[in-house]
């Protein structure tokens, strides 16, 4: 028979079988040589006390061995006959629209103003190596989006839109790791993240969908309120049934396009602040309550947030055990950005701290730009970033109680950004009321969680694109957008995702959507 059991353990119990089987045993009561299998169907860490526990959702067979239960199996037929759609950008937007569009029968073109994936780590080795920045090959820019480089964190709140549980069985399917449809907050890694890239494109490519790399927007082609297709940078022309912008917040220059054609843009809140990094074992001893973590614990994780006056200042993509990153996507800026391979093994833990912007924020002199204010002050810090970094990669940064307090460093610790840092007072440069808000976050945060307001740690700068300051409006009946039929804003670009999950259920959204209105 099967048993469901939900029971908190300690880790040593959690991570090591033969003691959890006892555990489990004693629980349920019966002779632990009767239990053939444990299945763990969830797993997560309760840290709030001392006394650390590990949540777990079993599955217990005893007296019998377990069904064989095959993993999902999706059924990608050929399309290479069928309707056209589409596809700008090839984040998780993008594939998962295009991997969809095809369980439905479409056929999708997506087209990428960068690279296949591993072309792209030789432009992203040229950044951190020459300081030299493809704007169309990047961090941000390339097969993938940016999270192929960034992290590869799984873990969203919005559960509303769409099926989650299907998003990683998806990414499971095509070569992720069992454990992410376990943990509570799934990471890949971005060790592992290009490979099940080339896997979806495998699939996509073998389904008579296409990719076109290289392959930047510049026109959209419009027949009165209805679109037809795109125009590429080199003059061609790609069309289709329908038109899915999945670009990315990065993308500034489809902003710029959509406006030129007077399609209705909205301008939005956003967040923008420094990135901060510690040494990981400080974290886990704040984290785990000075307990030593051993090989039972992952690297601790941190969530922080405060509000100051109606304000929110907040961490943002902490990343245990991983690096800091140059993220700019075009010459003249710098942007800092984290991430962790899949082992989270390295000695640092760096987070974003940000603060909301909201569009009456905006200093007075980003006004004159209209809808683009926010975009334009956007770009003004991370160019004013640059120049504090002597015009190159390296980063500008200060220790972190230095910054709070609003003292000189006379000094930089380690750090795990490759480029290499500068000193800089960050409020030189940075907007006067973007430094008061964070430092008046820290100090709460400070308060609250003992050791973390250190010299220690450093804050690196800038940490700009949490997300864009624009939107591009749909109807919220045909996800179409409110001027323009069969074009589908989609993703982070367009204002309706934050990350890779809520980003890939949007891109099925957009997909289903299309199969109602136009049929295969």
């Amino acid at each position: 028979m099967k048993k469901e059991l939900n029971i908190a353990v300690l880790p040593v119990e959690a991570g090591e079988t033969e003691r959890l089987k006892s555990v489990v045993a004693d629980t349920l009561k019966v002779d632990r040589d009767r239990i053939f299998q444990i299945t763990v169907v969830r797993h997560s860490i309760d840290a709030r006390n001392s006394r650390i526990r590990i949540n777990l959702s079993l599955e217990v067979y005893i007296d019998e061995k377990p069904d064989q239960i095959p993993k999902p199996v999706f059924n990608y037929p050929f399309v290479g006959n069928k309707k056209p759609v589409v596809i700008v950008g090839a984040g998780p937007a993008g594939l998962f629209a295009a991997l969809h569009l095809i369980e439905i029968g479409f056929r999708p073109i997506i087209l990428e103003r960068g690279k296949q994936v591993s072309q792209r780590k030789k432009d992203i080795a040229a950044i951190h190596g020459a300081h030299l920045i493809n704007p169309d090959s990047n961090y941000g820019f390339g097969e993938g989006g940016a999270g192929t480089f960034s992290d590869g964190k799984l873990y969203t709140r919005s559960r509303k839109r769409g099926d989650v549980r299907k998003i990683l069985e998806v990414l499971n399917f095509h070569g992720a790791q069992d454990e992410i449809l376990v943990e509570a907050h799934p990471h890949i890694g971005t060790n592992f993240l290009p490979r099940v890239i080339g896997s979806i494109r495998d699939t996509i490519e073998q389904s008579g969908g296409s990719y076109h790399f290289n392959s930047r927007v510049t026109d959209l082609i419009l027949d009165d309120d209805r679109i037809k297709g795109v125009v590429l940078q080199n003059g061609d022309k790609v069309e289709g049934i329908a038109v899915i912008l999945a670009t990315g917040h990065s993308a500034r220059d489809i902003y710029y396009v959509l406006h030129k054609k007077s399609i209705e843009l909205e301008a939005k809140s956003f967040a923008l602040g420094v990135r901060i990094e510690h040494p990981q074992e400080l974290i886990d001893k704040i984290q785990y309550h000075g307990t030593n973590r051993g090989k039972y614990l992952p690297p601790a994780a941190y969530t922080m947030v405060e509000q100051v006056g109606d304000r929110g200042v907040y961490s943002f993509c902490m990343c245990p055990g991983g690096v800091v990153v140059p993220a700019a996507t075009a010459p003249g800026e710098l942007v800092v950005n984290g991430m962790s391979p899949s082992h989270r093994g390295g000695k640092f833990a760096n987070s974003g701290m940000v603060t909301e912007i909201r569009p009456e924020d905006i200093p007075k002199e980003f006004q004159r730009f209209g809808i683009f204010a926010g975009l334009e002050f956007q770009q003004a810090v991370e160019r004013n970033c640059f120049r504090a970094a002597g015009e190159s990669m390296l980063a500008p940064a200060q220790r972190l109680a230095d910054f709070t307090y609003n003292r000189k460093s006379s000094s930089l610790p380690d750090t795990s950004y490759r480029p290499g840092l500068i000193p800089s007072n960050m409020c030189d440069w940075l907007p006067v009321f973007v430094t008061a808000r964070l430092r008046e976050g820290l100090i709460k945060m400070g308060k609250k969680s003992n050791g973390y307001l250190t010299n220690d740690a450093i804050v690196l700068g800038a940490e700009t694109r949490t997300s864009s300051p624009l939107r591009i409006p749909r109807s919220d009946e045909t996800l179409e957008h409110l001027q323009i039929k069969g074009l589908f804003p989609c993703g982070e670009g367009s204002g309706y995702a934050g990350g890779i999950v809520s980003s890939a259920v949007d891109g099925e959204r957009v997909a289903d959507m299309i199969g109602q209105l136009f049929k295969p």
